[in-house]
């Protein structure tokens, strides 16, 4: 299994349309469109999942930089996700006299 993140996507592009795109290299268990969580509007990036790693690395040698409504589409190995520090990054500053 071979995830690819997919960057530079127009706001426009739907799950379907990436789908199609990369089904001519062979076939896709999953695609995700990563969309804003408040808005709901889609970010401009998304990850495809190939089972076949054989089809899944011709993808990403023939779609990166390839045109896909007018934008170059960023396409290659997704990296493992890493592991964020708890707490949220508040830097500890004291509001209103309160931590």
């Amino acid at each position: 299994m071979k995830n690819i993140f997919v960057g530079n996507l127009s706001f426009g592009a739907t799950e379907s349309s990436v789908r199609s795109l990369f089904e001519a290299y062979g076939a896709v268990d999953r695609v995700s469109i990563v969309t804003d969580r408040d808005t709901g509007q889609a970010r401009g990036f998304g990850f495809v999942e190939m089972s076949n790693n054989t089809e899944a690395d011709r993808a990403i040698n023939e779609l990166n930089g390839r045109d896909l409504d007018g934008r170059a589409l960023n396409v290659n190995e997704a990296r493992p996700k890493t592991d964020r520090a708890a707490g949220g990054g508040g830097g500890g500053q004291r509001r209103n006299n309160r931590w």
